[in-house]
């Protein structure tokens, strides 16, 4: 995983320096000791930290956003969650959008798995690559975008479908618990009718295209 510039950051502030209630939704409210991989400045662990009883440890590889992170947190790990190796057993791990930026995303989510105790869940969340935009770009413009962040973040590595996350979970020794999708109408922003779009393709064939993330927790047998 590469450090991001400081123009990089500021472009990447409402991605990854926020709460994600997407994801604080999937955590286990009587998770004691919690993992966030690839936590950024920390927001999501102190959302947490806030709503229960809780010590976060973050792993995070860009030293400005683990400086921050440490102000939030329990205790912050200066390191490439490629390379890291939890210690002591965890109620819950999360890994929020940062398994595709790894190059081998299924032996992190296995090491993560297993510092899990038994029973303990893994909140997992992925863009999806089958969303509209992907046809868009591919079959009209002819190229596959680059781009700050989103689904064609520019330091992905890896890139999911919805099926290709849940096997992921599958060969990391988790059973899935829960999926949530993110829908989206727009790519580059949040919009109000992303709600009504959502319903609206829920139970047809359409879903997959405007799902722009899969959230999913699998639990450790």
């Amino acid at each position: 995983m590469s450090v991001a510039t400081e123009a990089e950051r500021a472009v990447r502030t409402g991605t990854y320096e926020n709460p994600r209630p997407d994801v604080q939704a999937l955590v286990p409210r009587d998770a004691r000791r919690i993992l966030d991989l690839g936590c950024s400045s920390g927001a999501l662990g102190a959302a947490l930290k806030a709503r229960q009883a809780c010590d976060v440890v973050g792993v995070e590889v860009d030293p400005v956003y683990a400086k921050r992170a440490r102000e939030r947190l329990d205790e912050v790990v200066a390191a490439d969650v490629q390379a890291f190796a939890p210690e002591g057993l965890f109620d819950c791990v999360i890994a929020a959008d940062v398994l595709e930026h790894l190059v081998d995303p299924l032996a992190v989510l296995r090491r993560a798995a297993d510092a899990l105790r038994p029973g303990g869940a893994a909140v997992v969340s992925l863009p999806n690559v089958r969303y509209w935009n992907t046809f868009w770009q591919l079959g009209v413009r002819g190229r596959w975008p680059q781009q700050p962040d989103g689904i064609f973040d520019s330091t992905h590595l890896r890139w999911f479908a919805g099926r290709d996350a849940v096997d992921l979970l599958a060969e990391a020794g988790l059973r899935l618990e829960a999926v949530r999708r993110i829908h989206r109408l727009r790519p580059s922003r949040v919009s109000p009718w992303d709600e009504r779009i959502g319903r609206l393709a829920e139970h047809t064939p359409l879903r997959p295209f405007f799902t722009f993330q899969v959230v999913m927790r699998g639990r450790r047998p």
